[in-house]
């Protein structure tokens, strides 16, 4: 008993403080309900709430598909992944459907959950557009609530409304007749047609469509496989089927390596002409065009969408370290820090030619030697600008950009370009694990992804493109644990920045911002899985090693502006024909210190330049950079160090006049004065 006695008081002892720890947890439990969001702004479906959903369904110029869901609810947190997948399938059929959801675990939705009859977790329910009144919706109580049926069962909601129901920008998913599909065949056009044929049973048609509506220069219809005099007349053998009419009145099967909805949809969304509506109201500006098509500044240039160009490398680091560095004014801190380690990288990873690996790696030994704790850039702009008139060492100080050049003033370029050096630098660093060896980087997976990170935080222009990252960073970075996943995780933060920012003002109209590699350059790289597209990431690894590596980067349209020693007098000088990089020689740096371009150089220090030097960039010639000038940020001119070498033979010659002086004074004072004794 006494043994009883003193287990019953110490029980009762633990007892409010197990009552007290129970109440906590409740209370953290449920604040956890309350707080934790099962799907967040980056998620490609509508956040809807208690002063949102009625005003965002009544008079809704499209159609909606809502989820309310419970925050608490097991099956709804299995579930959201699943959702989230089906937004971003569909997120180009916005115009016709949306899809949302509303979290009826949130106290301030208690009212609305229970306004629209909301009992159970989740509930799906379908809103017709132009809808006067209030309406509860139609509840879908199917089991199957895989994205396949869920994304075909919007299509026969939308198909079964009414003409004066339907969305107005909503394009027509019945079948054509063979009528009036052959009488397209052979006429010209201001847009591509492309028909879809296909079994009656098929959805494949309906969803290309669907995911083209919002694309201009393009109209897409489908037809059946039942209409055998149309089969017979496009040649179609397999279904389902792209049949493709050009603007010229040429017209035939389109070959794509997997019959399915992706494969289509991508395909025609990368036609020449065909790009993405603007719906934001503004007006665009108009495209500057070149001889041979769309350009900037200059003449569009000819690439192919399957190389890496050299000279978008290079003008992506000469705007680095000339403009962009050029609004700090003195780096130190973790600026410098952060430099430091840019440069390490990049002199140690860019696969780019001897001249330009030779400024990054005597930049590099430069910054590593100072013993300085803050450094002005116009030191760092002297030594990249070669004030010292090292030989073979050079940057193009030309924007020139080629598989980054845009449509439009302002769209792709420099972004473009920083996108394409970091993936060219994730790769190298994979397939040259030793490259940074003693830089105290080389045990770090991440070393590159980790200098991304701080540069942009540091440098980058864009605040908001930081922020951005920032948070892209500090959710997964972590999750890197060897270099290949390190490839990987700045493709799929590429492919997230291109989804997010589809559609919007940024996107250039010709070079719509899709998921990429397309599958016509890496069809292995796409899968279907429950009728949502996937990646395999073991053939898209395999890809990205081969478009980013050396082998793959053309050294097409690149320029050269090799600084030697001025000419003698008399010498003739460089024609500019001569100063063209040969395509079969990039290497090779030609002599010469003189080129013309069509576009103005781009120099971040030109309001220190001399008369003379901003002469020749106003004619649109580079002049010779000559000896008076700042050397590192010195201020020595060339007056200064004329004056320094006569100080310096005047005071050799007084020297030696002074040593012979006083030695044969000496000599003579020995003789003088001098009393042998016997």
């Amino acid at each position: 008993m006494a043994t009883l006695r003193v287990d019953s008081r110490s029980s009762f002892r633990k007892t409010p403080f197990l009552f007290l720890k129970t109440c906590i947890v409740l209370v953290l439990s449920f604040h956890s309900a309350q707080t934790t969001r099962l799907y967040s702004e980056e998620d490609l479906v509508v956040i809807l709430t208690s002063s949102t959903i009625k005003q965002s369904l009544l008079n809704s110029s499209t159609a909606w598909l809502v989820q309310f869901y419970s925050s608490w609810c097991g099956h709804c947190i299995q579930y959201s992944p699943t959702w989230k997948a089906l937004g971003g399938d569909v997120k180009d059929w916005e115009q016709a459907m949306r899809i949302g959801v509303l979290d009826c675990a949130q106290e301030n939705n208690f009212d609305i959950c229970k306004d629209f009859g909301v009992h159970f977790y989740p509930t799906f329910r379908y809103f017709k557009a132009r809808n006067p009144a209030f309406d509860v919706g139609q509840t879908y109580r199917g089991t199957d609530r895989e994205p396949q049926t869920v994304r075909q069962l919007m299509i026969n909601f939308i198909q079964n409304q009414t003409k004066q129901e339907c969305p107005a920008t909503c394009p027509g998913l019945e079948p054509s007749s063979s009528k009036n599909i052959l009488s397209l065949i052979g006429q010209k056009s201001s847009q591509y047609t492309a028909i879809i044929v296909e079994n009656e049973d098929s959805y494949v048609g309906r969803e290309v469509i669907l995911d083209l509506m919002t694309y201009r220069g393009l109209t897409v219809k489908r037809a059946l496989s039942s209409d055998k005099l149309l089969v017979e007349k496009l040649g179609v053998k397999s279904f389902p089927s792209a049949y493709l009419l050009h603007p010229n009145g040429t017209h035939g099967i389109l070959d794509v390596q997997k019959r399915l909805r992706f494969f289509f949809s991508s395909f025609l969304k990368l036609l020449p002409g065909v790009y993405r509506k603007n719906f934001s109201g503004a007006t665009p500006e108009p495209l500057l065009k070149g001889p041979q098509g769309f350009g900037n500044l200059d003449a569009w240039k000819d690439f192919e969408k399957s190389k890496v160009y050299m000279a978008d490398l290079e003008s992506g680091l000469h705007y680095l370290l000339r403009v962009e560095l050029a609004t700090h004014q003195t780096l130190v801190g973790e600026e410098l820090s952060t430099f430091k380690d840019f440069v390490t990288v990049v002199a140690k990873l860019f696969p780019g030619r001897q001249s330009v690996v030779k400024l990054l790696e005597t930049l590099l030994e430069w910054l590593v030697s100072l013993p300085l704790k803050k450094i002005p850039y116009d030191a760092i702009l002297d030594l990249v600008n070669n004030k010292m008139r090292i030989s073979e060492m050079f940057l193009s100080d030309q924007l020139q950009w080629v598989g980054c050049q845009g449509t439009r003033v302002g769209l792709r370029g420099y972004p473009c370009s920083m996108w394409t050096l970091f993936h060219v630098l994730t790769v190298q660093a994979a397939r040259r694990p030793d490259a940074l060896a003693n830089t105290g980087l080389e045990e770090n997976p991440k070393a590159v992804l980790q200098t991304m990170r701080r540069y942009i935080v540091n440098f980058f222009g864009c605040q908001e493109c930081g922020k951005h990252f920032e948070e892209m960073a500090a959710e997964s970075l972590p999750q890197v644990k060897s270099l290949d996943e390190a490839v990987l995780w700045l493709w799929r933060k590429h492919n997230q920045v291109n989804r997010r920012l589809a559609g919007t003002m940024s996107e250039d109209p010709n070079f719509p911002k899709t998921q990429w590699p397309s599958p016509d350059l890496c069809p292995t790289c796409h899968e279907e899985q429950d009728g949502i597209h996937v990646w395999n990431d073991d053939k898209v690894l395999v890809f990205l090693k081969q478009h980013y590596g050396a082998a793959n980067i053309s050294p097409k349209h690149l320029r050269s502006n090799h600084l030697e020693a001025p000419a003698t007098n008399g010498a003739p000088k460089p024609k500019p024909e001569m100063l063209v990089v040969p395509e079969d020689k990039p290497n090779e740096l030609l002599p010469g210190n003189t080129v013309v371009s069509k576009s103005l150089p781009l120099n971040a220090n030109r309001a220190k330049l001399s008369g003379v030097e901003r002469a020749g960039q106003d004619t649109g010639v580079h002049s010779d950079i000559r000896p008076g000038v700042t050397f590192l940020g010195l201020g020595f001119s060339s007056v200064d160090m004329s004056l320094c070498v006569v100080l310096y033979a005047f005071s050799c010659v007084f020297l030696m006049f002074m040593f012979f002086f006083f030695r044969v004074r000496s000599k003579r004072w020995k003789v003088r004065y001098n009393r042998p004794y016997v």
